[in-house]
This record gives C-alpha cells, structure tokens and sequence, in this order.
C-alpha cells in the first residue's frame, strides 16, 4: 500500500484513501493533465509493450494498442444498474442489489493493483465553470485509461482547482484486475481473462461507478457511458435536465445566421457521420459540438441550452473513410490512440473500408506478422 497524497478536498482524499487500503498499489500519481504528463506516460508505455509508436510523419503524436482477444468491446451482459429497487434499473439493463454487489466487488478489488501504480484522475465532462457541467474522480491502475481520458475529458490540476476544499465529484474506480506478483513482467494488455471476473457497475442512489476486470473503452473509461448516460440521467432526473444520446451541431447561413441542431440515433446509424459532415450548399458552415452524448438543461432565460460532456472523439474504425466522414479522417491525423487495427510496414494503420488500398502485408491486431490484408477498393 503506498502513502495516500494530501488533498485540499477532504471528500477527495477519502475516495483514493479508501481504495488505496483495499487495492494496495506500489504507488500513487495524481493525474495533472499537462501535455508533458501525457507524452511521458505513452512512451512509457512504448517501453513496455504495451503501445507501438507510429510514424512521426506520418500520424505524429499517435499510438496503436492492441487489447487481449477477450477484452475487444463493452461487456453489457456484465454491466450492472444497482438501484435499491430493480424496477429503478429500467427494462434494458440488468440489476443487482447494492449492497450484495459491494461485497462481491470488494473481495475482487482487495489488493488488486499490488506491483502497479494508481493513478487518480480529477476529470470535467464538459467546460470548466459550465452551468451544465460535471465531474469526477476516476481512481485506475491502467496507464491506458489515463492517456484517453486525457483525450476524452479535461483532466488535471484545472479540475481540481475548481473543485476546491468542497466541491461534489461523482467517485469513479477501475482495476483491469491483473495484480503483478513480486519480479513478474506486466503483460501488454492486462485485463480479467473470464467474462465472469468483469464487472461495470453503476450505482445511482450513491452516485458511485465501480468498473473491474475490464481495460477496453467504455468499461475503463467511465466518463464515456457510465457517468455521461447512466449516472447522468439519474442526475438528470433529480435535477430537472436531460442526459441523452445525442449528436450537437451548429448550422451557419451564408447570411451569418446560427440554427444549433440535436439529434438523437441508435447506434451504428451513422450519427458521427451527420456530426461531422462538410455541406455542400453553397456558403453555409457547419460546426461540430457533440457526435454522441448531449446533456441539456433549461437557462433562467428560459431557453434550452446543450452542451457536449466529452472532449475528444471515440468511434469505431472499420468503415470510417474519406467518402464515409472526411472530418473524422483528418482529425485522427495526429495526435490519436488507435486500438485493434493493421499496422503497416511503413509505420501507419490501415482498417477495413477505410476507402485506401489495402497494403499487401502488415501486423494484425493480435499482433501476428506478416498478415497479409483483404483486398479493399
């Protein structure tokens, strides 16, 4: 167990002081947010195995992944709503009682992250000072989930300044569950092996999100949609605003006159697309603020007012191409996290119907060499 940091939150303090006693990690580090932080922990991570750094000139400042074969998507048959009440958890989701999930997870956490580093990220979903906004404090043993919710999120000494001596946070906590016993060498992509040993569990009377055995998106990352739909829509509900899973954009005129825009989609229609899409009228403009989650909340003025709680984008890579969404290709130029997908000789990625030829050979995201891809138009 290593020494829990003095904060100026004293709520703050005893959410990491409590899981630093059960977790047990070697040591812990606050999350500052600074673009030297987030450099460093990638190369790090590069030393490990556990990134592969691409092309400086072709796609500077980005990393590929590669995720166990058991850990690849959300695991929704191991996501849990724990209300005091089932009926409380909906008709989609699966329940537990809150007290009986409590034990069950905390027998798993116990010592869980011995041989790693805690990491404690202070994080806004949404602007800073926003009306509308949010925040947390996701405690994780995955250098992985501090490098995306860098991206995903505003973290760091920001969050935490705005907080002060007694701001309300929602408490998040995440293991990929792997504890290294003494001299043993971590593996590029720890996670529990057993969809049994996974765990994403939401509890909203408590306002708590508690997530275990899993490294991947949604499951580690729980800004994303845990805290942003779940947890916000009992949020939501309490404080008179809506949480839902919405694209927000801005529509200009050629005269110069704003339509702001929501619209909700299922998944996998292509609402990234709409967001993100170059009109062909002549003069008007069109400006990206969400592609998928809005919370939106009544103004004094009695206006409805909309903002986007993500930071950065998260999308599926396959069928993502220059005819498909010409913004998402350029925005993931630089500066980017790619998990899952070919990488090419030449040091750059390739993925199924991303609109270029195929190269003839390169390394599947299991990392088998050699692979050579499907013939792509």
């Amino acid at each position: 167990m290593a020494k829990t940091p003095k904060f100026v939150n004293a709520k703050v303090f005893a959410w990491v002081d409590k899981w630093n006693k059960l977790c047990t990690p070697d040591k812990i580090v606050v999350v500052k947010g600074t673009k030297k932080e987030h450099t460093d922990i990638c190369e790090m991570m590069v030393k490990k195995g556990q990134f592969i750094k691409l092309s400086a000139k072709k796609r500077p400042g980005c990393y590929l992944a590669r995720s166990h074969e058991s850990d690849v998507a959300r695991v929704e048959g191991r996501t849990f709503i724990c209300s005091k009440k089932e009926i409380d958890a909906g008709p989609t989701n699966h329940w537990m009682d809150p007290v009986e999930m409590k034990k069950k997870m905390e027998k798993a956490y116990k010592g869980c992250m011995k041989g790693r580093t805690m990491y404690v990220i202070p994080f806004a979903m949404g602007p800073i000072g926003n009306p509308i906004t949010q925040y947390g404090i996701e405690i994780t043993d995955s250098p992985y989930v501090v490098v995306n919710m860098n991206i995903m999120t505003r973290t760091g000494d920001a969050v935490m300044k705005h907080l002060g001596k007694d701001g309300d946070f929602i408490p998040c906590i995440h293991s990929v569950g792997a504890p290294l016993k003494k001299g043993q060498k971590d593996v590029a992509w720890p996670c529990a092996k057993n969809i049994e040993d996974k765990y994403i569990t939401q509890f909203p009377e408590d306002g708590q999100i508690w997530s275990f055995g899993s490294g991947y998106g949604g499951n580690a990352l729980l800004g994303k949609k845990c805290f942003a739909l779940r947890i916000a829509s009992k949020l939501a509900k309490d404080q008179g605003w809506m949480a839902e899973h919405m694209l927000i954009l801005t529509l200009t005129s050629p005269e110069k006159k704003q339509y702001h825009v929501t619209a909700a989609f299922p998944s996998a229609c292509g609402k990234t697309n709409l967001a993100m899409m170059l009109p062909k009228l002549p003069g008007w403009k069109l400006q990206t603020i969400g592609d998928d989650i809005a919370w939106l909340k009544p103004g004094a003025d009695g206006r409805l007012y909309a903002i986007n709680p993500e930071n950065g984008f998260f999308g599926v890579a396959p069928g993502t191409s220059m005819d498909s969404n010409p913004n998402a290709l350029k925005s993931c130029k630089k500066d980017t996290i790619f998990t899952n997908v070919v990488l090419t000789p030449d040091g750059d990625i390739w993925w199924e119907d991303m609109g270029v030829k195929a190269p003839a050979k390169g390394v599947d995201w299991k990392g088998n060499p050699g692979y050579v891809c499907a013939d792509d138009p």
